[in-house]
């Protein structure tokens, strides 16, 4: 059963950075499709970004194009997600999550990380 610990979250102003990290442990990580989703205060949690098992292609909201990058290393098992150019409407808690295959829909993933707070300020 692989557990997921998300890090990287913080308080940043409006355009800043941020870098977010997802540990792997137990299960096979390098088999797992893997996605970002987040969870503003009285919204659905929604996707944000997802990475193949080789790391090759990747996905990703329109909300966040050209702003995140998702990566992974599978050695490391580790999960990454680069945040640039940040809003305000970025404010959520940023959950990692494992798939058997690509998808964008959270009842697809069998595995969650605990969350971690990424708040934007003006």
């Amino acid at each position: 059963q692989v557990q997921l610990v998300e890090s990287g979250g913080g308080l940043v102003q409006a355009g800043g950075s941020l870098r977010l990290s997802c540990s792997a442990s137990g299960g096979t990580f390098s088999s797992y499709y893997m996605g970002w989703f987040r969870q503003a205060p009285g919204k659905e949690r929604g996707f944000v970004a997802g990475v193949s098992a080789s790391g090759y292609r990747t996905s990703y909201a329109d909300s966040v194009k050209g702003r995140f990058t998702i990566s992974r290393d599978n050695a490391k098992l580790t999960l990454d997600l680069q945040l640039n150019g940040l809003q305000p409407e970025d404010t959520a808690v940023y959950y990692c999550a494992a798939a058997w295959s690509p998808s964008t829909l959270q009842s697809t993933y069998f595995a969650w990380g605990q969350g971690t707070q990424v708040t934007v300020s003006i």
